[in-house]
């Protein structure tokens, strides 16, 4: 899936403190912590040229000196003890302590049902709603297997742009809600435009922040291994192909079965896209390389 950095954010007016200190960044622009700290010691530095990571250790209670950068370049985590400490020297309020928790866990979370979880609240959050740099519309996008599903159905001469029609369509069958919520998705991304009457697909953008690329790619992936095994179960035989193949292969092998399992999907992708007969049904075309085992014991 193609993906686009969003850059360093910004707070759009009216969507975040407003009180800020001039050498204090805005804490809601980042959806990572160890950023944020980042820029938080270098303006401090700015402004007070004898401010130091000794300093700030001190204020924490931390003996090591460089338990800020060590925090920062990812050689060290924040106990909840400490997340607690560091949000009283950042001089947080109520409501930035309880989002530099949530970026905190969502950072530190043990597996990526956990990041899922946080993930869900902090996108719940007024102020991540407001944040338009951090693209919703892009990690739904991924998140959810029948948004790229109805952009691809607009290629169809008969799509229809109403919802009730597009949830009759699609198997397995979603709400009218869902897909009212996945065509607003679709315009604000710019995957779909009106021509006159028509509703037709386009090429717009993913701007899916740095640190939710792998839980969106993920989710997308696993939503497409679900649709599989819904396949089995309710398409016709001649519907539907699988093919899978178990082997034993050394490591070094994996990045040019990866490689050609990337040339496989261009290829096909480009006999869909350039076939001359009008589109009429949406397929999923799902190559997969997975490991069934661990490799060897090191000595």
């Amino acid at each position: 899936m193609p993906y686009a950095s969003v850059g360093r954010l910004t707070t759009p007016a009216g969507s975040g403190r407003t009180d800020y200190p001039a050498d204090v960044p805005d804490l809601y622009a980042t959806l990572d912590y160890r950023a944020y700290l980042a820029d938080w010691f270098a303006e401090k530095k700015a402004a007070s040229p004898r401010y130091s990571h000794r300093a700030f250790a001190r204020r924490v209670g931390e003996k090591s000196p460089s338990f800020l950068r060590d925090v920062i370049q990812g050689r060290r985590n924040l106990t909840p003890v400490r997340r607690n400490a560091v949000a009283d020297v950042l001089d947080l309020d109520a409501e930035e302590r309880a989002w530099f928790a949530l970026l905190v866990d969502f950072d530190q979370a043990p597996d990526l049902d956990s990041k899922q979880r946080i993930w869900d609240q902090i996108a719940a959050t007024r102020r991540y709603a407001l944040a338009k740099q951090i693209e919703g519309a892009s990690y739904r996008y991924l998140a959810h297997w029948y948004y790229p599903a109805i952009r691809e159905l607009a290629r169809r001469p008969d799509f229809r742009d109403d919802p009730a029609w597009i949830a009759e369509q699609l198997r397995p069958a979603i709400t009218a809600d869902e897909a009212t919520e996945a065509l607003d998705a679709l315009f604000e991304l710019g995957f779909l435009v009106r021509e006159g009457d028509r509703v037709v697909q386009s090429d717009g953008a993913l701007a899916t922040p740095r640190e939710v690329r792998g839980l969106a790619a993920d989710a997308y992936h696993r939503g497409m291994l679900e649709l599989a095994k819904h396949g089995i179960r309710s398409s016709k035989a001649k519907e539907r192909h699988y093919i899978g193949v178990t082997v034993c292969i050394s490591e070094a092998l994996v990045p040019t079965l990866k490689q050609e399992l990337n040339l496989v999907a261009s290829r096909l992708l480009d006999m869909c896209e350039t076939e001359e007969a009008p589109s009429e049904r949406v397929y999923q075309l799902q190559l997969t390389l997975l490991p069934l085992s661990e490799g060897p014991c090191e000595d």
